[in-house]
């Protein structure tokens, strides 16, 4: 490399992200409190929650909020009623609550929450996770959502972590799959102790593991269990994160699980069953042959070479993993080699997710950070309760700088984070965050580009597809570099990002093409479309 390009290079990876982050939590009217229950008891549950989502309830356009909440125990002092809540995007730049009266307005001990059109009527419908059973909300419009889970079939009874819809067998309906996380209940809670004095909450290898369940859509509303014959038992998994993908472009959806303290599993799908390819594909151990503590997941194209490669987020003294899809059914970690790798050594990785912040086309990556133990410190000096999230940008070639100091200092700030998503809540192209906090706020993030950038973004319909279009890849071409992604109903942990893709396109001022692969084996061009807006998109039959 020659000086010049060297000095090119050097500024590049120097300058400032172009983009600040800003909370408008309280001026957007998100006033959320999560309640895990915990009163000194030491109950497992309540360290995980909770997740959250955006989606649009009301099909008006705007991306709205659902968080998610746990309760107070049965037989508790009476505390603060806790539901989840719904807030409605009032296209203005503030948000209200709908909760009071939707359906949604009820207590469970809830931890994630994945949507989507299931039954084809144009209302995104709600599956919430909890500390079982599960709960299906079918969205009756107008603003009402009604249990449907014990005609639906879908009430797993389990210790519910993550979900996400998906097509795996073809049929153009939306199947459900169903994390759990291990076997646990207050009268089976063991004692354990950091400092062989006072109880601490116990890790998760002191419980038995429980199998994910995989539901079909039998259609009109009906579900079956398949989990045995899929080929998905498995029940030493202790999932608390699902990322859909179709890793060898075969065109079936696969599923990768990141599982804490167990091996990662990839399950690849066959035409309508699956099998664990995990270890040989590289993802479900460390380096060193030790499976580790994971979290959130979530898959993306980062590099530009069109396969879906991996990120996931890990325990505190682990580090994030960053999954390179090399093809023909391989992965290497590259977060070692990495800045990501050296950053995230001693914080504890729960939402993590692929996103464009700074819409320059290539793929960023979030991950919201908090400790399960808030007297860790006490026996870690190092390592810290609350913690602040990492911004990793993404500067090309595989490389990735932190840059949460960057965009302000209100993104940095320590929390207890959980669940996360992004969404972009004021039409105006860049995404925005939404961040969850264990026993405390929930936090919303407005995106501001310092530096103007183009993009392009698309909502489907699916005709001969599911309605959601969920699973399709959309392929858009600009400025000579091609992007991939695929419109998924699950990311990071516990929570759903928006459903319409964005498209960054940094300086191009057009779109050279625009190729839609149906989940239906249908390919679609759209000619032409306009930067700046969101295009909806119907497949044709």
């Amino acid at each position: 490399m020659s000086w010049s390009l060297l000095f090119v290079a050097l500024v590049a990876e120097d300058a400032p992200a172009p983009a600040r982050f800003l909370d408008i939590t309280e001026q957007a009217g998100i006033r959320f409190t999560h309640v895990n229950g915990a009163s000194g008891k030491k109950y497992l549950p309540e360290t995980m929650g909770s997740g959250c989502a955006f989606f649009d309830f009301d099909s008006d356009g705007d991306q709205d909020i659902l968080l998610v909440n746990s309760m107070t125990w049965p037989g508790a002092p009476a505390g603060r009623s806790a539901t989840p809540a719904l807030y409605r995007n009032k296209g203005n730049g503030t948000f209200e609550d709908a909760t009071k009266g939707s359906g949604l307005d009820r207590s469970v001990y809830g931890m994630g929450v994945a949507t989507s059109d299931y039954d084809a009527d144009g209302d995104p419908d709600v599956y919430l996770t909890a500390l079982g059973p599960n709960v299906l909300l079918r969205n009756e419009g107008g603003g009402k959502f009604t249990d449907v889970t014990a005609a639906a079939g879908v009430g797993d009874a389990g210790f519910g972590s993550s979900a996400a819809w998906l097509d795996y067998d073809k049929d153009s309906d939306l199947d459900l799959f169903v994390l759990n996380y291990v076997q646990w209940s207050r009268e089976t809670d063991i004692y354990c102790s950091l400092d062989g004095k006072t109880k601490s909450y116990c890790t998760p290898e002191s419980y038995g593991g429980a199998s994910p369940v995989l539901y079909r859509n039998e259609g009109k509303g009906k579900f079956v269990n398949v989990t045995q014959e899929s080929g998905l038992h498995n029940p030493r998994g202790k999932g608390l994160g699902v990322a859909v993908f179709d890793f060898d472009e075969d065109g079936h959806l696969d599923l990768a699980v990141a599982n804490d303290t167990q091996p990662n599993n990839l399950y690849k799908n066959n035409g309508g069953t699956f099998t664990d390819i995990g270890v040989l594909a590289g993802i479900a151990f460390s380096e060193s042959g030790v499976a580790r503590g994971a979290m959130g997941i979530d898959a993306g194209d980062y590099d530009g070479s069109g396969r879906q490669s991996l990120v996931i987020g890990n325990f505190s003294n682990e580090m994030i993993s960053l999954y390179h899809n090399e093809g023909r059914g391989f992965f290497i970690d590259a977060a070692p080699v990495s800045e990501m790798g050296r950053a995230s050594l001693l914080t504890l990785a729960f939402g993590a997710f692929f996103f464009d912040f700074d819409l320059d086309g290539l793929l960023d990556i979030f991950v919201a950070n908090g400790h399960v133990e808030n007297a860790i410190q006490a026996v870690q000096p190092r390592v810290t309760y609350a913690q602040p999230p990492h911004l990793f940008r993404n500067l090309g070639q595989g490389r990735f700088r932190d840059a949460v100091k960057e965009v302000g200092p209100e993104l940095g700030r320590p929390v207890v984070a959980r669940g996360a998503a992004h969404g972009d809540i004021d039409g105006d192209g860049d995404l925005d965050l939404l961040v969850t906090t264990n026993g405390g706020r929930a936090y919303l993030y407005r995106n501001d580009l310092q530096t103007p950038a183009s993009w392009v973004g698309f909502r489907l319909r699916g005709t001969s597809s599911n309605r959601d279009g969920i699973g399709a890849r959309i392929r858009v071409t600009a400025g000579g570099k091609t992007q991939t992604s695929m419109v998924k109903s699950s990311s990071g942990y516990l929570s759903q990002s928006q459903l319409p893709l964005v498209f960054g396109l940094g300086k191009s001022t057009a779109v050279d093409n625009v190729e839609i692969l149906w989940p239906s084996g249908a390919t679609q061009t759209v000619s032409n479309p306009a930067p700046g807006r969101i295009h909806v998109v119907e497949e044709i039959r």
